[in-house]
């Protein structure tokens, strides 16, 4: 059985719920796009008020966020008492 390749790595318990930068090529490419689209998105969209603005960069920032929790590291219960 082959192992899984993660694009996103689960953060260190000290520094919280989440996940880190990508470790794949895959992964920055994600956010190369994600980025590129939502600030040229915006760009664009404001020209029809601040209500589809914030509408589209919702969209985008719920569909990266869809994205990084497929292709990243399961999050999992972590003891911090040692910290």
């Amino acid at each position: 059985m082959s192992e899984k390749h993660y694009w996103f790595p689960v953060r260190p318990a000290r520094n919280g719920w989440g996940w880190g930068l990508p470790v794949a090529w895959q992964g920055w490419v994600v956010y190369l796009a994600f980025f590129a689209l939502l600030i040229g998105g915006m760009i664009v969209i404001s020209a029809y008020g601040i209500i589809p603005t914030l509408a589209f960069a919702g969209c985008w920032g719920g569909a990266f966020t869809a994205v990084v929790i497929w292709k990243g590291e399961p999050q999992r219960m972590r003891d911090d008492s040692s910290l």
